[in-house]
């Protein structure tokens, strides 16, 4: 394994850091007796070691607190609102058929992503989720990248959900109110307060909230499926001057690539269930049967939603509107009993994916501030084991975004492109460890092993390739961010990684084990 940068354990206060020995004068005990200067290493290691405890006892979530079906419905609600709206616009760029075999694709790649962490979860199952398995396996760097593309993803989602759940607070008439600033900070004030109370509290209102998300889909489906016509699907006029247009493909072949992001939507966000590891009952097998059922979950809703929908309205009628499922049962434009369920569940499915990915986000932002990759103070806990900065801190920045741009479409591709980076590195992740360390204690196996993680791999890499199609503007925006992130990992933070984290630990340890084996 390669050599890292030094590692140091951190003062109780998290702020003085020593060095990798925990001492701060060892030079000066060279020409000391050797029994002396072993009794000097050892009261230097056993402060040390108690300094960490200190560091770490600070920053301690609530073990215990999720069991199998609260991590199933966390799973779910990630995604959830991605049902409602959004995949639509993929219609525009692939038509029916493009969109249906991008889907697919992604599906596919989701499904093999969700198995491949499920094995990496089980080795390490703590709150850093990709960031760690991408640190075990691709070294400081590749945890950094990944963590960060991870928290891009999970700080712009849900400030750009909170636009859509104003735009649905304006649409339905809810106490007078209009979309703007104060129904956003309404958002992050008072789903930022639930998760300030505990995780345990949390995670049960994101499932009540889920669940009656998932039902209002079920009434969707039969709802719409009572007006299904195979003849609705295709009814985009094909664009005869792209290569491979016909009526099942009217933008041709290239725009089964172009919907690629779009066919992301109906699993964008699962693979954050690993993150809740630290607060899990018994993760390394709670966890990949909580990620199994809710991949199942998702694909199952993404297949009914998505046909019943287009078949009952058309294709071309509900591509690009912001509300596609009441659109696809208003055939005369007028509300019905069932478009008036599905337009107030909608609410409640925005708000269950916009609770949970502000969870992720904080889970992510604590993992990498315990490990000393972004200023430590983030990971502080409070008395109810949250972390209330790694909450606060960037529900302050996801309410600053909202409120100043207005754009949540925008916002969404930037985490769609951030998104794609995660998901090619945490695959290339479990393809290292199994090359590299075949004989790790593997509780969960990945079916298929290294061939699933490279389906994913290269889905992950199409899907990232497909974002420079929909919004370049989103990509660069991406990439300028990794860029200051990286500025500030390479320049500072990187000297100062706290030896005692979780997930440093566990590399340190597989760096001993090497060294071990080669000697």
């Amino acid at each position: 394994m390669a050599e890292g940068p030094e590692l140091i354990a951190s003062s109780p206060e998290g702020e003085s850091p020593k060095n990798s020995s925990g001492t701060a004068d060892a030079s000066s005990t060279t020409n000391a007796p050797s029994t002396a200067g072993a009794a000097i290493r050892a009261d230097a290691a056993d402060a040390a070691t108690s300094g960490s405890d200190a560091y770490l006892e600070r920053r301690t979530l609530r073990g215990g607190s999720a069991g199998p079906l609260l991590l199933t419905g966390l799973g779910v609600a990630y995604v959830v609102s991605g049902d409602f709206s959004g995949w639509d616009s993929g219609l525009a760029e692939g038509g029916f058929g493009g969109l249906a075999i991008a889907a697919v694709l992604m599906g596919l790649m989701y499904t093999c992503l969700v198995f491949a962490l499920a094995e990496l979860a089980a080795i390490l199952p703590t709150a850093g989720g990709g960031y760690g398995f991408a640190r075990r396996a691709l070294g400081p760097w590749g945890g950094f990248l990944t963590g960060t593309a991870i928290l891009i993803e999970y700080v712009l989602a849900p400030a750009a959900i909170s636009l859509f759940i104003g735009e649905y607070v304006e649409s339905l008439g809810l106490f007078g109110l209009e979309s703007g600033w104060p129904v956003y900070l309404a958002c992050f004030v008072l789903f930022i307060g639930i998760h300030l109370w505990g995780v345990g509290e949390a995670l049960r209102f994101s499932l009540v909230v889920t669940a009656v998300a998932v039902a209002a889909l079920i009434v969707f489906a039969l709802a719409a499926g009572s007006e299904f016509s195979a003849d609705s699907l295709n009814d985009i006029p094909a664009d005869r001057d792209a290569f491979g247009a016909n009526s099942w493909l009217p933008f041709g072949v290239l725009g089964i690539w172009a919907a690629f992001p779009f066919g992301m939507w109906f699993f964008l966000g699962v693979e954050g269930v690993p993150l809740a590891a630290e607060e899990t009952r018994d993760p390394a097998r709670t966890l990949p049967k909580a990620m199994a059922w809710s991949m199942g979950i998702l694909l199952l809703l993404a297949l009914v939603t998505f046909v019943t929908a287009t078949g009952a309205r058309g294709s071309a009628a509900i591509s690009g509107v912001g509300d596609p499922l009441v659109q696809a049962l208003q055939p005369d434009g007028e509300p019905t009993v069932f478009s008036r369920i599905v337009n107030y569940a909608g609410l409640a499915g925005l708000v269950a994916s916009f609770f949970s990915l502000t969870y992720a986000g904080s889970r992510q932002l604590f993992a990498l501030s315990r490990a000393g990759y972004l200023p430590r103070v983030l990971s502080l806990t409070n008395r109810r084991k949250s972390p209330y900065l790694g909450l606060l801190v960037p529900g302050a920045l996801g309410f600053t975004l909202a409120a100043a741009s207005g754009d949540g479409a925008r916002m969404l591709n930037v985490a769609v492109f951030g998104a794609t980076i995660s998901y090619a590195l945490m695959s290339l992740s479990h393809l290292v460890l199994r090359r590299r360390e075949p004989e790790l204690a593997r509780p969960y196996r990945t079916p298929g092993g290294m061939v699933t993680s490279s389906i994913a791999f290269i889905l992950a890499c199409s899907a990232l390739a497909a974002t420079f199609l929909v919004d370049q503007r989103a990509a660069f925006i991406t990439l300028g961010v990794y860029g200051v992130a990286l500025a500030y990992f390479a320049f500072y933070s990187r000297h100062r990684l706290v030896a005692a984290a979780p997930e440093e630990e566990f590399a340190a340890l597989a760096a001993a084990q090497a060294d071990l084996t080669r000697d």
